[in-house]
């Protein structure tokens, strides 16, 4: 990442969506949801979802030169 709240992070993409220009990238970018219980007996809870991230935020980093 090469900006936004989790600048100097780093991650491998895990799906693109070319028409929005956007990509998910693994523990990046995260949001709690609020999820409801969808049968009875079953918990509801808060988890973390992964979103997507414009493209121009992001930057290929070599695995030589960690660059």
């Amino acid at each position: 990442m090469i900006a936004g709240k989790d600048k100097g992070k780093t991650g491998k993409i895990v799906k693109a969506f070319p028409k929005k220009d956007k990509v998910v990238v693994d523990g990046v970018n995260f949001r709690k949801v609020h999820q409801k219980p969808k049968q009875q007996g079953q918990q509801g809870g808060i988890i973390d979802v992964t979103m997507p991230i414009h493209v121009s935020n992001v930057k290929l980093v070599t695995s030589a030169k960690k660059k």
